[in-house]
C-alpha cells in the first residue's frame, strides 16, 4: 500500500498507507479515530527477488531487500494490528485474519529463508494475538495458502485461473471464499488455522 488520502471509489473509502513504515501509524489511527472495525485482514504480497525461481539461490539476497520483507511482514503485522484494537474492540464481533502461506508450514521444502520466516511467524503472531484478544471476544485466524494464481485479473473467474495454470495454483476466489465463511461465523466461533494447499502440492 502506496501513502495517500482516503479515496472515494465505488462508494468505498481506502486509507493508503505504508506499511514497511512505522511512523505511518499515526495517520491511520489519527484518520479512523474511534471508528469501528468489524474485520482487519493483514494480508502482504512480497518476497525474495526470482525467490520463485528454480535458479533461486538465498546466498545472492540483498540484506536490505531481507530487512524490508521482515519488517513489512512481521513487525508491522504486529505493530499496525497493535494501533488498531481499540477499533475492533468497537465491534461485537471483531476478527483478525492474517493470510500466510503453507511455506511457513513444517517441511514444505522451500528454501526462501526470508520468505518461509515471515510466514512461519505471522503463525506465532496469530497464536500470541489470539490469547491476547480471547477476553475482548475478538477472534483470530490464520489462513495458509499455497501458491496463487495472483497474475490472474479476479473478474476473469475461477476457472480461467484453474485452466491458466493446469490447477497447480489457487484461485484467488478460493481464498476470498474461505474468508467470507471466517467472517460470516457468530462471535461464538474462532478458526484458528486453514491450510490450503493445491491438491497437487505433495509438499505442502
Amino acid at each position: 500500500m502506496k501513502d495517500g488520502n482516503i479515496l472515494n471509489n465505488y462508494g468505498k473509502y481506502w486509507l493508503e498507507a505504508d506499511l514497511s513504515q512505522q511512523h505511518k501509524i499515526k495517520m491511520i489511527t489519527d484518520t479512523l479515530q474511534h471508528e469501528r472495525i468489524d474485520v482487519l485482514i493483514y494480508n502482504v504480497g512480497m518476497w525474495e527477488k526470482e525467490g520463485f525461481e528454480d535458479h533461486y539461490d538465498f546466498e545472492q539476497d540483498d540484506p536490505e531487500d531481507i530487512a524490508t520483507i521482515i519488517n513489512t511482514k512481521i513487525t508491522s503485522a504486529i505493530t499496525y494490528i497493535q494501533a488498531l484494537l481499540p477499533n475492533l474492540r468497537r465491534s461485537e464481533s471483531g476478527k483478525i485474519i492474517l493470510i500466510g502461506s503453507t511455506a511457513g508450514l513444517d517441511n514444505t521444502n522451500n528454501s526462501q529463508v526470508s520468505f518461509v520466516s515471515s510466514k512461519f511467524g505471522l503463525r506465532g503472531i496469530t497464536n500470541a494475538l489470539r490469547e491476547h484478544v480471547r477476553k475482548d471476544g475478538i477472534a483470530v485466524t490464520c489462513i495458509n495458502p499455497g501458491e496463487l494464481a495472483a497474475e490472474i485479473p479476479y473478474e476473469a473467474g475461477a476457472e480461467k485461473a484453474i485452466s491458466e495454470y493446469n490447477g497447480t495454483r489457487i484461485p484467488v476466489q478460493d481464498i476470498v471464499s474461505l474468508v467470507k465463511c471466517v467472517v460470516s461465523l457468530s462471535k461464538v466461533s474462532c478458526v484458528k488455522e486453514i491450510h490450503v494447499p493445491a491438491i497437487t502440492d505433495l509438499n505442502a
